[in-house]
């Protein structure tokens, strides 16, 4: 018997995602254009840290870490936000890079992106669709890039995975690291 075949079905519409953003240009990291619209995006790494050498690649096939950027008021409901005309996407660019910036083993020159403007209703499902497909190791194994600092009312945290590999955000660095840099690395072979 022949499968029909369904475009929306949720295979077809993961492919259709990870197609849209292979084919999508790399561009240095953060972007130095400003551009508008909110969305998803990938990051690579092409540095030669030892424990992230089977990602490490100029062909930029396998990313690092998996996001998104929602237009302002998503969260809440709003209708506000506007995909096309926000900057949500460049802005949450940016955010990453100053965290970057602020770690001891890490360089911006290190790091490449690719990302894809896409009408909100899509952007949560097309990050889950990413991820799924590619299963970045700071999605998966060294949680807590994204992060923001915790409000004043989250004190007890634990230190991120992501900040005990990478130290130097100084807000993270107040709080306890459950684990060490180099039990964290460990679980990278195992998981990836």
């Amino acid at each position: 018997m022949t499968k029909v075949y369904d475009p929306l079905d949720y295979e077809n519409l993961a492919r259709s995602v990870v197609t849209a953003l292979l084919e999508s240009a790399s561009t240095a990291f953060p972007p130095t254009e400003k551009f508008s619209g909110s969305g998803v995006y990938a990051l690579y790494y092409t540095g030669t840290l030892p424990f992230y050498s089977h990602i490490s690649s100029s062909n930029l096939d396998k990313p690092i870490y998996v996001g998104k950027a929602v237009p302002t008021g998503t969260r809440k409901g709003s209708r506000r936000g506007d995909s096309e005309s926000s900057a949500e996407l460049y802005r949450r660019l940016h955010d990453h890079a100053k965290s970057i910036e602020q770690v001891e083993n890490l360089d911006l020159v290190e790091f490449q992106t690719r990302y894809l403007v896409v009408m909100p209703v899509w952007i949560t499902l097309a990050e889950r669709f990413l991820i799924g497909h590619f299963r970045p190791v700071w999605n998966t194994v060294i949680d807590g890039f994204g992060n923001h600092p915790p409000g004043s009312g989250r004190r007890d945290m634990r230190r991120p995975r992501w900040d005990i590999v990478h130290p130097g955000r100084s807000w993270a660095m107040k709080l306890q690291a459950a684990e060490t840099a180099k039990e964290i690395v460990r679980l990278i072979d195992t998981q990836t």
